[in-house]
């Protein structure tokens, strides 16, 4: 089966009020062409689970300007003063998560458990609704995995088979997503044919990834 798609038949299958993560850190390894087309579609009241919400005229950011984000869950929004204005006018829902354990969620979510355990935010106001079970004299946090409809990846060289090769920091979270997502749509800064990526440095397997767009430079 060909998985090389258009954008548009891409973000065709993004629809109003669904969850999509998206990989990278303060946009590098974003897939920036696939949010250039979700921003001119204007879909809208998504939830958006990632690393952080980059710059307001970059990357993800670029979708808290255009106001299509209901809810965001991420780990950082301080380089991303809309985010925090839409947050404290209460137009955006934003839950902040501690780095570590939103990839652990995520990764929980890609690896279908049912939570895990971890001290981190317990004695602050991490812990507030959450679950404490102790081990050992010891208090734990249970957090819930993460999973969304449609994960979008950026990927620097991807086979038509969809394995993909992320160049350096690029691989920030898009690894995890790809994996947690029922969706994952990768965007390639290059494709090659079947077997021209060394299988040590294939970092996500073709086998979870539905559809390639060829796109733009991820390292932005």
């Amino acid at each position: 089966m060909d998985k090389i798609i258009s954008y548009d038949q891409a973000i065709d299958k993004i629809k109003d009020g669904m969850t999509i993560m998206i990989g990278g850190f303060l946009g590098t390894g974003n897939p920036h062409g696939l949010i250039d087309a979700l921003v001119k579609k204007g879909v809208k009241n998504l939830t958006l689970i990632a690393n952080d919400t980059a710059f307001p005229e970059i990357g993800i950011g670029k979708l808290i300007v255009n106001k299509q984000v209901k809810k965001v869950i991420a780990s950082h929004i301080g380089t991303n003063k809309e985010t925090g204005r839409q947050m404290s006018e209460g137009e955006t829902e934003v839950v902040l998560v501690p780095q570590g354990t939103l990839a652990e969620q995520v990764r929980a979510g890609g690896a279908g458990l049912g939570g895990f355990l971890t001290p981190t935010g317990i004695g602050t106001i991490v812990e507030e609704g959450k679950q404490k079970i102790t081990i050992n004299d010891k208090e734990y946090l249970l957090e819930l995995p993460l999973k969304a409809d449609v994960a979008l990846v950026g990927g620097s060289i991807v086979d038509k088979k969809g394995n993909i090769f992320y160049s350096k920091t690029t691989q920030n979270f898009n690894p995890l997503i790809a994996m947690a997502a029922e969706t994952v749509i990768v965007e390639a800064e290059k494709i090659v044919e079947i077997g021209e990526i060394d299988p040590h440095l294939v970092m996500t397997p073709g086998e979870v990834v539905d559809h390639i767009v060829e796109g733009v430079n991820n390292e932005q």
